[in-house]
C-alpha cells in the first residue's frame, strides 16, 4: 500500500512523504528501544542495591522524552505533510485530468471523478495524516521489541518471534477474503445511490404514470442490497480479528510459560523474565490495533487504487516540437477511429479550403459530431491525419489548437456563475461593450432583459436554471465573443423553438462570415446555403456537392430533404 501511496503522489510529492515515514519509523524504533532500560531499572530494584536503579530510571526518563519528542514531531509532521500533499494532489490530479482526451469524459466518467476528486482523495491522504502513524507503531515496534527480547534471551526472543509470521498471514487473509466484500458493498452502495438519484429525477414521470410504488420497491431492493452487503463485510472481517486476537494471546501465553519455567532452571534471573513479560505485554497492544487499522486501510486502499487507475490513464501525446498552422484550411486523410469496439469512421478524406462552409449531414450513428471532435481533438485517429492549416493536430500545441476554434456544440454546459462570467468564458479579457454585442447577435439580451437580475442571474449547476434555449444562446455569444477562425457547430438550433431559431440564425450568419464552418446539422434547412455539403453514413463519405447539385441526383441527400419538407407539408 506504501508503494501504491507514493505512485499517487509522484516523484515530486513523494518525497516529504519518504522523510516522515523515515521519521515515524526511527520514533516507533525509539519507543522499542527504551524498553530495553527495563532490565537494568528492574535488576536493580529487585537486587540488593535498589539505589542504583536511581540512574537507570534517569536514562529511561531520557529516554521516554526522546521518543515523546519524536512522536510529537512525526505526528506533527504527518500532519502538515498530509495538509500538504492533499494539495498536491490535486494538483497533479487537475493537471493530468487537464491532459486527458476530452472523449475520456462521459457522463459516468465524469459523475465518478467528481467522487473520487472530493471524498476519494479526502480518504486516500487521511492514510497520512490519522493512519500511517499508527501503522507503522503497531509493526515497527513489536519488531524492534523481539530484537530487544532476542538481545537478552534467545529462546524467549524466539517465542515471541513466532508471532511475526502468524500475525501476517492472518492479516493477509483476512484482508483477501474482506476485499471482495468490500467491493461488493461499495458496488451496492454506488447503485443504491444511482438508484436514489433516479428516483428523485424521475418523479414526474412516475407521478404520471402512476409508478410510484413500483419504483419505492426498486429502491428498497437496492437499500436491501446495501444491508445485506454491509452485513456481509462485517462477518468477513470478524474471523480475521478472533484470529489476531488468539494469535496474540497464544504466543504471549507461550511465552508467559517459558518465562516461569527459565527463572526455576537458574537460567535466568527474574528481573530479566520480568522484562521480557513486560515487553510481550507491550508487544500486544499495537499487534491487536492490526484488526481496526486494517479495515480502515482497506478502505483508504480502494480510494487510492481508483486514483492510482486513473492517474494511470494515457494522456494525450504532446509532439516534442509543436509546429503552428499556417491558415485554418481544414483536411481528413484516410482517417479511420474506432470506439467501444466499434468502427465509427472508415478511411473518410475530405477537406474544406479556408474561409468556407462545410456541412455534414446523415442518419443517427453516422459519425458526424465524431468528425467534430476528431477535428477538435477529442479522440486521437487510429489511421490517417486530421490536419488544421496543414499540420497534423497531434502536433500542434493544445492550447493553439483550442485557439483556432470556437464551439458550439448541442450539449450546452454552463458553470454555476452568471450570464456573463459564462459569455466571458470565450474571451476573458473583453470590454463590457463587446460582451453585449456578443449577446445581442446571439439574442441573449432578450433572454437577460426579461430575467429580474439581468447580467448577474446565476445559470445554476450546468446552466440548469436555463431552458434548453436560452443555454444555447448563451453558448453562441461566447462563440461570437472568442471571435476563432475557425467555426465548429453541431446542431445549435436543435433546443430552440421556431421563433428562437429564426433569431438566432442571424447570430449565426454573423459568426460563420469570412470562417471556416464545419456544421453538424439534423434540420436540413440549415445546410442549404453551405458552400459543400457531404452525405456520411457509417463513417463514409456517401455523397458530396452543392445543395441543388444533390437533389438533382436524387440520392440519399435527396431523400433526406424531401423527408424533413413532408412534415411541414402535412401541418
Amino acid at each position: 500500500m506504501i508503494r501504491m501511496l507514493l505512485r499517487v503522489l509522484g516523484d515530486r510529492y513523494a518525497r516529504p512523504m519518504r522523510r516522515t515515514l523515515a521519521l515515524m519509523t526511527a520514533t516507533a524504533v525509539t519507543e522499542g528501544l527504551s524498553y530495553a532500560l527495563l532490565v537494568p531499572v528492574l535488576r536493580a530494584l529487585l537486587g540488593d542495591t535498589p539505589e542504583d536503579a536511581w540512574p537507570w530510571l534517569g536514562a529511561f526518563g531520557g529516554a521516554v522524552a526522546a521518543y515523546a519528542v519524536l512522536r510529537y514531531v512525526s505526528d506533527l509532521s504527518g500532519f502538515r505533510v498530509g495538509t500538504a500533499l492533499l494539495r498536491g494532489v490535486y494538483h497533479r490530479l487537475g493537471d493530468h485530468l487537464a491532459r486527458l482526451p476530452l472523449g475520456w469524459y462521459g457522463a459516468a466518467r465524469v459523475g465518478e471523478v467528481s467522487v473520487l476528486a472530493g471524498q476519494g482523495v479526502l480518504r486516500a491522504m487521511s492514510v497520512i495524516a490519522h493512519l500511517l502513524a499508527p501503522l507503522v507503531s503497531a509493526t515497527v515496534t513489536p519488531l524492534t521489541v523481539v530484537v530487544v527480547i532476542l538481545a537478552f534471551d534467545w529462546r524467549l526472543g524466539l517465542a515471541a518471534l513466532a508471532a511475526v509470521p502468524l500475525v501476517a498471514a492472518t492479516q493477509i487473509l483476512t484482508g483477501r477474503a474482506a476485499a471482495t466484500e468490500d467491493a461488493e458493498r461499495a458496488a451496492r452502495d454506488h447503485e443504491a445511490t444511482e438508484r436514489v438519484v433516479e428516483y428523485l429525477q424521475a418523479q414526474p414521470v412516475l407521478r404520471a404514470g402512476g409508478r410510484t410504488a413500483e419504483r419505492f420497491r426498486l429502491l428498497d431492493d437496492a437499500l436491501r442490497q446495501v444491508r445485506h452487503a454491509s452485513r456481509r463485510a462485517t462477518l468477513s472481517a470478524l474471523p480475521g480479528a478472533l484470529g489476531l486476537t488468539l494469535t496474540v494471546q497464544a504466543v504471549f501465553t507461550a511465552v508467559l510459560v517459558l518465562g516461569a519455567r527459565l527463572p526455576l532452571g537458574g537460567d535466568i534471573g527474574a528481573a530479566e523474565v520480568l522484562t521480557v513479560l513486560v515487553l510481550a505485554a507491550r508487544c500486544a497492544d499495537p499487534l491487536l490495533s492490526l484488526a481496526d487499522l486494517g479495515g480502515r486501510l482497506r478502505g483508504a486502499r480502494g480510494e487510492l487504487a481508483r486514483l492510482d487507475a486513473l492517474l494511470r490513464t494515457e494522456p494525450l501525446p504532446r509532439a516534442a516540437v509543436p509546429v503552428g498552422p499556417a491558415g485554418n484550411a481544414i483536411e481528413f486523410d484516410s482517417v479511420v477511429f474506432r470506439h467501444g469496439g466499434r468502427t465509427v469512421i472508415d478511411g473518410l478524406s475530405l477537406s474544406v479550403p479556408e474561409g468556407q462552409r462545410l456541412a455534414v449531414v446523415g442518419p443517427s450513428g453516422a459519425g458526424k459530431t465524431t468528425l467534430l471532435q476528431l477535428l477538435a481533438r477529442f479522440h486521437d485517429v487510429e489511421a490517417g491525419a486530421v490536419r488544421v492549416g496543414g499540420a497534423d493536430v497531434r502536433a500542434i500545441d493544445t492550447e493553439t489548437l483550442m485557439a483556432r476554434f470556437a464551439i458550439v456544440f448541442q450539449d450546452v454546459y454552463l458553470f454555476d456563475g452568471t450570464i456573463e462570467d459564462n459569455v466571458r468564458l470565450g474571451r476573458p479579457g473583453a470590454t463590457a461593450a463587446q460582451v453585449r454585442a456578443a449577446a445581442a447577435a446571439a439574442r441573449l439580451d432578450e433572454v437577460v432583459e426579461r430575467l429580474p437580475d439581468g447580467w448577474a442571474t446565476r445559470v445554476g449547476e450546468g446552466g440548469a436554471r436555463l431552458s434548453g434555449g436560452e443555454r444555447q444562446r448563451v453558448s453562441i455569444a461566447r462563440a461570437l465573443l472568442k471571435d476563432a477562425p475557425v467555426v465548429l457547430l453541431d446542431e445549435v438550433t436543435s433546443a430552440l423553438d421556431p421563433v428562437g431559431e429564426a433569431a438566432v440564425h442571424a447570430g449565426i450568419e454573423r459568426l460563420m462570415a469570412g470562417r471556416t464552418v464545419v456544421m453538424v446539422a439534423h434540420r436540413m434547412r440549415t445546410v442549404r446555403h453551405a458552400d459543400r455539403i457531404v452525405f456520411l453514413d457509417a463513417g463514409r463519405v456517401v455523397e458530396e456537392g452543392g445543395h441543388e447539385e444533390l437533389l438533382r441526383r436524387g440520392g440519399r441527400y435527396a431523400e433526406f430533404w424531401h423527408l424533413s419538407l413532408a412534415p411541414a407539408a402535412e401541418a
